[in-house]
């Protein structure tokens, strides 16, 4: 083994000391993933899974989105016929009564072409997810319009309620139009729009000269 005088002292020291407190001694990277304290891996990781996560759902998002608003349409306009078709009796207006009249016969052929187009995407008229069901559900509707009735105002309401409802049907459907690749739904929701909106316009316009 070597001696060695350091040079500031004339102390003797091992040779291999000495050359270990000469040498330069390795730097740590101000971020180095390999040397966090544990607690600080962990939240790295937590990061790195919520973004995979993330990107994810805006892939599944992507691919499944347009069926589920297809669901909402079809249960959309189920109950918008169910609500026409209970005005009936209680329109007084003959004018209102015939665009309630032309809109149940739109809707009732409209339901029939959706049908099979709509079970292409696995969406079978008969048998929707109760949840969408719900959601779409007119009961809060029917409700305004009963109350209209009692009192003697129900044409007014129902061109009102009515126009809403339907232009929720033509936003539904210029999603669904931009949002899919499949041709014969596009050409569907293309037909379907251009005969819905005049007669939502019709609700409109006689609920703005009536109101």
């Amino acid at each position: 083994m070597t001696v060695v005088m350091y040079p500031d002292n004339n102390q003797p020291v091992n040779s291999y000391d000495y050359l270990n407190q000469i040498a330069p001694q390795p730097t740590r990277s101000k971020f180095d993933l390999f040397n966090q304290k544990p607690s600080m891996k962990i939240l790295l990781g937590l990061g790195v899974a919520f973004i995979v996560v993330m990107i994810l759902s805006i892939i599944i998002g992507l691919t499944t989105g347009s069926g589920n608003k297809i669901e909402h349409l079809a249960a959309k306009l189920t109950s918008t016929q169910s609500v026409a078709a209970s005005a009936t009796d209680n329109i007084k207006d003959s004018q209102l009564r015939k665009m309630n009249s032309d809109l149940k016969l739109y809707l009732t052929n409209t339901i029939r072409d959706a049908t099979p187009i709509f079970a292409k995407s696995d969406i079978k008229m008969g048998s929707l997810d109760k949840k969408v069901v719900e959601l779409e559900s007119n009961a809060k509707m029917l409700g305004t319009l009963e109350d209209a009735r009692l009192n003697a105002v129900y044409d007014r309401a129902y061109a009102r309620e009515m126009a809403t409802q339907l232009d929720t049907v033509i936003t539904l459907m210029r999603q669904i139009y931009g949002s899919t690749n499949d041709a014969s739904l596009k050409a569907f929701l293309n037909s379907s729009y251009k005969s819905l909106e005049p007669t939502q316009k019709q609700f409109e316009d006689f609920n703005e000269l009536n109101g």
